[in-house]
């Protein structure tokens, strides 16, 4: 997936999509005005939005909520290239002492693989990742 020449590509961390889920923050807002083809979820990020669902034993009406707003948006999955980047990221993270959940570094090789700005609240973690952009849609 690539955004068009006229925009960048979003990639959409579980923090950012469980704030528009529970309508808190500036997130709805903010995605109103993007056209859904510069928005994606790496896979990881459905994983853990679909975990949290399942921990907490939401009803068929959340998992519904859910299911739909990720069929509206684009996947960006871990791929070979996502792969290959995590584990470059990993070693250099780890030789500046500065390591991320491991979850985390995935999400951010997923963003960096699709050339996607991350949108996270979680931007002191995830701001030690070089390359990746970030913001903060909250």
């Amino acid at each position: 997936m690539a955004a068009t020449d006229s925009g960048r590509l979003y990639a959409l961390d579980t923090n950012t999509l469980s704030y528009f889920l529970r309508g808190e923050g500036g997130v709805a807002r903010k995605l109103s005005t993007i056209s859904a083809d510069h928005l994606g979820v790496p896979s990881v990020v459905a994983y853990e939005l679909r975990y949290g669902l399942q921990r907490i034993a939401a009803g068929p009406r959340r998992s519904a909520e859910l299911t739909r707003l990720l069929s509206a948006l684009a996947p960006l999955p871990f791929d070979a290239a996502a792969a290959e980047l995590a584990a470059h990221l990993r070693a250099d993270l780890e030789t500046r002492g500065e390591i991320i959940g491991s979850f985390d570094l995935l999400i951010a090789a997923t963003a960096l693989a699709h050339n996607a700005i991350l949108v996270t609240r979680n931007r002191r973690e995830f701001e030690r990742v070089s390359l990746l952009q970030t913001e903060d849609w909250y």
